[in-house]
Formats: C-alpha cells, structure tokens, sequence
C-alpha cells in the first residue's frame, strides 16, 4: 500500500510520525510510553507497570468501569489493545475511517485520564497471577528471562515478578502513570488515510491530558559473557533452549536486513542450513534465529526444542554452519535466494495499514530513527557476502554470548554442548 510519512513533534513534547496511506479503509493507531518494566521505582513492585497497562482501560475520567468503556468503544467495529515490555507501554487501536475522532477521543481516556481503584486493582492482580502462572509452563518464554538476566540485563524471571504482585499497592500505579505518562513522554505511530486530517489530530493530541515530564532513555545494560544455565523441570520430555550472541552496538537498518537475510538461509525454510538439514535428519521439529537491536546493542538469538537424545546431533549441526558462515563459505547462490525471498516479504508487508505500522513501530520508539519502506529494496539489494560474513564475525567474536534451557540436562553435558558452539568462532 503506498503512503508516505511525516515526523511530527508536538508543542507539548511528544513526537511521532503521520503516515498517509490514502488507500486504507481504516485507521489504526499507536501510543507509546516509555513506560515498561525497566521504568518501575524499584525491583520489589516490578510489576506494577504491567498492572497499570492491564487497568488503563477500566475506571476514566467519563466511564464508571471497563465493560461501560469497552461498549462505547467497540460499538463500530473498532478493536483496542494494550501491551508491556521491558521498556514501553502501548496503546494499540484500530477503526474504521469514519469514527477515527471519536476512537482518537476515546483513546485519551485511557492512556491520559485513567481513575485507578482499589477494587479493579484486586482484579487484575488476580488477572496478572493468571497470566504469568501461565507463562510458567510455557517453557520457551521461561528461557529469555533467565538468559537475559544472566547476561546482566535488569529484568526479573516470571517466578520473581509473581512474587511482587503483593507489594504492589494502589499508590504505586498511580504513581508511575504520573512519572511515566506525560507529554514528554509520549510517541505515536498514526497510519490511514491523513488527507485533510493531520492538523486535526495534532491538534487533538496536543490537547491530551498530560503533563510535562521526563523523556525516558533507554537503558544502558553492561553484558557479560555468561555460564551456561539450566531451569530444571522434571516434567520437561525434550530440552527447550535459547542462546545469543551480543553486540556492544546498535545495527544499521542496511545491517539488519543482511542478518535478516543470513538467519533465513540459515532458518528459515525447509531447505535452510541448520533448521532445514535437522528436519530432514529428523533431529529436530522447530528452531529459529533473529536479530534484534536497540539504541545502544544488538543481539543473534536462536532458539528451538530437541530431544535429549538428538541435542547433541543438533548443537553439532549448528557449530558446523556458523562455522562455515564466518570462514565466508555461503554461496552466492543462497544469498540471492534470501535477498529474493526478502523483497518478496517486504511487499507483504505493506497491505494493511497495521503492517504498515508495525514496520516501522520498533525501531522508531527504541533509536527515534526510521527508514522509508521505499528504501528497503535498496538496502536488500546491496547486502553481499562480505558484509554478511562480517557481521557475523563481529556477533560471534564480540565475546558476549549465554545458552539458557528448561529441561532436565545436567549442567556438564549443557557445558559440553555450548562448547561445540563457542569453538567454532
């Protein structure tokens, strides 16, 4: 879908880009805060941030409750949402062109004049207890957490932020809505049809209820290379693991999809190089790999589920083609599938204006930089074999790297296991 961006900075602080895509039947639209868990006053209330999301959308300044906000907001269609993280809170909502007014109107109530009590606070305690309790038996998100941790970023495992839950009281969520919800503060991804309309919610939005405040930055974490680490689960019939390599930098949108292109020949198909050959060796069902990176690092994670009888065959499999990466044996003719299988994706990737925001969501609200869409044929365009094996060089040798796993393996085999992978660099 074609369109075409504006970044705007608001008299009252926030900033944020306009996207017009004239073609787009509907609006949808995205307010973020850097708000997130790293945010909270101190270790002991870590979640208060997520349970200040989970009640933004109950009690405001014009509705006596959730269902009584949830029935005048979706009574057209529309859809809203809101998520946490480590670093933001966003507010997502999406609407059919003709009440973007009303549902940008609506969206302030939520974001800006809340009215939290006491009552919806036992609620969604009760609610968050539910969701992590959750988490826990989801071993593939038991495994960032602790590994992120032991490289030396200041987050909590799940276990941990159950037990915080307690302490957490009605004082505490106000005061970080006040902290972290101010005009400052605040970004905003807004894509639909614009025409005739970008003053007006400019306009709107510097309207919104909000103080100044501080504009939040990004953490600093200081990794470390780290032990291998083991989350015992008895229960647990194969080994889920996860394992990355860091970089003290952040990546350059050119160098983010050359690693995008290298984790798909090396994961992304059937026909891939570590996933594609364990399938057909049958030593594998799922794994994967991906880079992410924000202002200040960047990070190769891979993950995936082996039996215990096969890890070894696997760990073998993936020391062999990282080894080969960085000794630059990958042929042109992979890098020209990947790079067409890339441009491919990237037209996908623009048929509705949720992708459209989602494309640029990440890298905007973590660098305040974003790369016009138009630009990334280019950009996959000029991604050769040298500047592939480099980066991956630079990931593998930058010695920051940790192995995390839920399973039942002890900790001199998993120690055995991370070393096949550590000798290949």
């Amino acid at each position: 879908m074609k369109h075409s961006i504006e970044e705007v900075k608001l008299k009252s602080g926030g900033r944020g880009l306009l996207i017009d895509a004239p073609e787009s039947p509907v609006l949808n639209i995205r307010v973020i805060f850097r708000a997130g868990n790293r945010f909270v006053k101190k270790p002991e209330i870590y979640e208060v941030a997520h349970l200040m999301e989970h009640m933004a959308f109950g009690r405001n300044a014009e509705y006596r409750d959730e269902q009584a906000y949830e029935a005048e907001f979706t009574k057209n269609g529309a859809y809203h949402n809101a998520w946490t993280s480590d670093y933001f809170i966003c507010y997502e909502t999406e609407c059919a062109d003709f009440e973007w007014e009303r549902i940008l109107g609506l969206q302030e109530l939520a974001a800006a004049k809340p009215r939290f009590c006491e009552e919806e606070l036992a609620s969604e305690k009760g609610n968050v207890r539910s969701e992590l309790t959750g988490y826990q038996n989801d071993y593939s998100r038991l495994i960032w957490p602790k590994l992120q941790q032991s490289l030396g970023e200041n987050v909590l495992t799940y276990g941990e932020r159950l037990k915080t839950i307690n302490d957490i009281e009605l004082k505490d969520i106000r005061d970080h809505h006040h902290r972290t919800h101010t005009a400052n503060n605040m970004q905003f991804i807004i894509t639909g049809n614009l025409h005739g309309r970008k003053r007006k919610i400019i306009s709107m939005l510097e309207d919104w209820d909000l103080k100044p405040g501080e504009k939040f930055e990004i953490p600093h974490s200081d990794y470390q290379a780290t032990d291998p680490v083991v989350i015992r689960r008895k229960d647990a019939s194969n080994m889920c693991f996860g394992f990355s390599f860091v970089l003290n930098r952040p990546l350059e949108p050119s160098e983010q999809y050359a690693m995008g292109c290298l984790n798909h020949i090396l994961n992304g198909t059937m026909s891939s190089k570590i996933f594609g050959k364990a399938r057909k060796k049958g030593i594998v069902y799922g794994m994967g790999s991906q880079t992410e990176s924000d202002r200040w690092s960047s990070t190769w994670d891979f993950d995936g589920e082996v039996n215990s009888e096969n890890a070894a065959d696997l760990f073998d499999l993936i020391a062999v083609e990282l080894g080969k990466v960085i000794n630059g044996d990958i042929s042109e003719a992979d890098i020209a599938a990947a790079k067409s299988y890339a441009l491919g994706r990237q037209q996908m990737l623009a048929q509705t204006a949720e992708q459209i925001s989602n494309y640029y969501l990440k890298d905007y609200i973590t660098t305040g930089r974003y790369e016009p869409m138009s630009d990334a044929a280019k950009m996959v365009e000029a991604i050769d074999k040298s500047s592939i094996v480099q980066l991956a060089r630079l990931f593998m040798q930058s010695g920051i790297s940790g192995l995390a796993t839920v399973g039942t393996i002890n900790k001199a085999e998993l120690d055995e296991l991370w070393t096949r992978i550590l000798e290949t660099v």
